[in-house]
């Protein structure tokens, strides 16, 4: 019975990630990237900076960075080690390219859902902001009850959602690592990181900013500069891994190492999943941070939160990719065509390091998921408000915690098929407010972005509990 329940969700899977999504996904990015004007350059040039850049007059919950690092935290997670590892054994090198590339037209399209997040988002009476895909569907479009079934929709794919990707998958490899490199029972692990969650997520989106505000830095610096270690170990293999990745990614063939390109259909199947699964542009989610924002007008927060994405997939998951196919090639030895766990590759990639490449992957990998634990339940709790009321929040974290503590006693096969498919649900109301919507993002863009410090005057509209 449980046999066939998997093999149904697997080929429900493979059916959601046929060429119909990947058209859809990489399609608005490309479209949206020609609607705002090739957003990407002043996301990189403005948006890093403001990022920094205090705004404490402009309404909201949090500093820009604290919904930047929050976002981040929910993003930068294990899809960014074993993610982008399983890219790569699933859909050969070629995956790397199409996930960088998915990060940066990405960019457009995670702009341009902040800002829709932003300009349609709403003001508790206790002062709490809340904003998202829901409320843009709602508010923002001309067709009200389409709307409202659409928000509906993503906000109950959302709220199941967060306890997949967000909490046992991240969870259940906090324990396998803790447990590999110090023997710690799994079990221990989980209860442990129950409790610490239990401890940020009562706290509510101050709590989760201020903590992420310290780790992500720290997490990202650490692990980019292992990356970087690893890379200078094999800098005879840097510019043949880059050729292989470029050539795999349009045609199956053979390179050194015993890398197979697979052909264009699987590479851009594994690297634009894995790409949405790691920086999440399109998928609807960050916007839900971006919504608590301070923030004198939307466009302001849109390049903020744009620049999560540049972090996240052109860098981190960039040097990833090339410190895995680098290693690959460096080692023959290594038999890349019977891995077909991302985890493994990018451990002997880390072995490289002599005493230290373990424990900085280990920490990496335990801060990556434990941020991304947080930045979820966030997202689970404004989820989960929008479709049942303030009255289901105590009972989400609760059994929020409880996940957290069984997920690393459980086989989590299934529960990254079913990430996958949730990941995808939530994605197509999303891509469909970006898409309707694109006419006043458009319209937002040309107002303010040459403006940066020009004040919204829209009141914020203030909604019952």
């Amino acid at each position: 019975m449980l046999e066939a329940i998997s093999d149904a969700i697997y080929k429900v899977d493979d059916v959601i990630w046929g060429w119909w999504l990947i058209i859809l996904l990489f399609g608005t990015h490309i479209f949206m990237t020609f609607k705002t004007r090739f957003i990407q350059w002043k996301s990189i040039t403005k948006g890093i900076k403001l990022s920094v850049t205090k705004d404490p007059d402009a309404e909201g919950e949090v500093s820009n960075f604290g919904a930047l690092t929050t976002a981040l935290a929910a993003t930068i997670g294990t899809g960014n080690i074993v993610g982008v590892g399983t890219a790569i054994a699933l859909g050969g090198p070629g995956a790397v390219l199409w996930c960088w590339l998915s990060g940066v037209f990405g960019i457009a399209t995670k702009y341009s859902e902040s800002l829709i997040a932003v300009k349609y988002r709403v003001k508790k009476k206790d002062g709490r902001m809340q904003g998202g895909a829901m409320y843009a569907l709602s508010r923002g479009l001309k067709w009200k009850k389409l709307g409202k079934v659409l928000g509906m929709i993503f906000a109950v794919f959302a709220g199941f959602a967060s306890f997949g990707i967000g909490c046992a998958t991240q969870v259940n490899a906090i324990a396998n690592v803790v447990k590999a490199n110090t023997g710690v029972p799994v079990w221990i692990v989980g209860v442990v990181v129950a409790i610490l969650t239990a401890f940020v997520i009562f706290g509510g989106i101050k709590s989760i900013s201020s903590v992420c505000e310290k780790l992500v830095p720290f997490m990202a610096i650490f692990y980019v500069l292992g990356c970087v270690i690893i890379l200078c170990i094999n800098y005879d293999y840097i510019i043949p891994a880059i050729t292989t990745i470029c050539r795999l990614a349009f045609q199956p063939g053979a390179a050194a190492g015993g890398l197979v390109g697979t052909g264009i259909m699987m590479a851009m199947r594994y690297g634009i999943a894995r790409g949405l699964f790691s920086n999440e542009s399109g998928m609807g989610s960050a916007p839900i941070a971006a919504a608590a924002a301070q923030t004198r007008n939307p466009v302001r927060q849109a390049l903020v939160s744009s620049t999560g994405t540049f972090w996240d997939t052109v860098v981190v998951c960039l040097m990833t990719g090339l410190t895995l196919v680098s290693t690959i090639m460096k080692n023959p030895a290594i038999n890349v065509n019977e891995i077909t766990d991302g985890g493994v590759l990018t451990t002997l990639a880390f072995g490289q390091i002599p005493y230290l490449g373990p424990i900085i992957l280990t920490l990496g990998i335990i801060c990556f998921a434990y941020s991304t634990v947080l930045g979820w339940a966030y997202y689970g709790e404004r989820a989960v408000e929008y479709f049942s009321g303030k009255k289901g929040l105590i009972p989400y974290r609760v059994l929020y915690v409880v996940v957290a503590a069984i997920a690393p006693v459980v086989t989590l096969d299934v529960v990254w098929a079913l990430a996958d498919i949730l990941n995808a649900l939530m994605a197509i109301p999303n891509l469909i407010a970006v898409l309707l919507l694109s006419n006043v993002i458009s319209k937002e863009t040309k107002i303010y972005i040459n403006d940066l410090d020009a004040w919204d005057d829209t009141p914020v509209p203030i909604v019952d509990d």
